[in-house]
């Protein structure tokens, strides 16, 4: 796996795998926040496919682009050799601050689809920094094909696919809220301009920059295990005819310390400012 460095501030705050070694996908680890606290955690015990920030997809016309087993409808989470990776083709910029990287979804030989994702990092203030991730997927396998989820193969509230941050977990579970509702029952499945996930000494509060984005509800989980992730396919198959693109883009605050309501929302408008 080769590693580029993303740096906000004069500190290292993102490591980036891709390449061969790097899994089935491209992903950020470590990310801290300025302090040097981890954010970001792979590999873990409780599902060894989660690595990192990342764009994952559990279902794209029939591949599992997530990681381990693939939920069959009346049959449930099922192994099954039907997995795709995404493929590192090169770099259209590389900074240390960001990059724009072009990727290939590959699964059976075939190319579904193309990525183009940009990633950028700014400073917000002395204790918070932002991440920009945006990426772009086009229909590359000459035929319509869907993107979908647990959910819409049959699983309620299993909504997940699409950009993905995995937490830290940590002795308690961390808080979660969002403008206007707070606990991970009230805010899984619903849609919010901005989403905050506060754990021992961090915070990350994630915005959908674009009204696309925005419309796309928040899978979250706290007590089971700490991850926020945007979904493209909650509760029905995304259809992505041959040649269309899909586009998304979520902005992620990295903050020190325990942010509260208002606190996250002045990072959310500071971050909207410099994206």
């Amino acid at each position: 796996m080769t590693t580029a460095l993303l740096q906000c501030a004069g500190r290292t705050v993102g490591r980036y795998g891709y390449g061969p070694g790097a899994d089935s996908r491209p992903y950020l680890h470590p990310v801290t926040t300025l302090a040097g606290t981890p954010v970001t955690e792979v590999r873990p015990a409780d599902h060894v496919h989660h690595l990192g920030a990342s764009v994952a997809v559990p279902d794209v016309a029939g591949h599992n682009f997530w990681g381990g087993r693939t939920f069959v409808r009346d049959r449930g989470p099922t192994e099954l050799d039907n997995h795709g990776a995404q493929r590192h083709l090169g770099w259209k910029l590389r900074d240390p601050d960001g990059f724009v990287e072009e990727l290939s979804w590959e699964a059976d030989g075939a190319e579904l689809l193309r990525e183009h994702r940009t990633v950028a990092v700014s400073a917000l203030s002395a204790t918070a920094w932002a991440l920009d991730f945006s990426f772009s997927l086009t229909n590359r396998s000459g035929t319509d094909i869907s993107l979908g989820s647990p959910a819409t193969n049959g699983r309620p509230g299993a909504g997940y696919g699409g950009f993905f941050w995995r937490a830290p977990k940590e002795a308690e579970p961390p808080a979660v809220f969002s403008a206007t509702h707070e606990g991970e029952e009230a805010v899984h499945g619903r849609t919010a301009d901005w989403l905050a996930l506060a754990g021992d000494g961090w915070t990350l509060v994630f915005a959908g920059v674009t009204e696309e984005t925005r419309r796309d509800p928040w899978f979250v989980r706290t007590a089971q295990y700490p991850g926020v992730g945007s979904s493209l396919a909650a509760h029905h198959r995304l259809q992505v005819p041959a040649g269309a693109t899909v586009v998304r883009r979520v902005v992620t605050v990295v903050a020190d310390g325990r942010l509260d309501r208002d606190a996250a929302a002045a990072h959310v408008r500071r971050a909207a400012t410099t994206a």
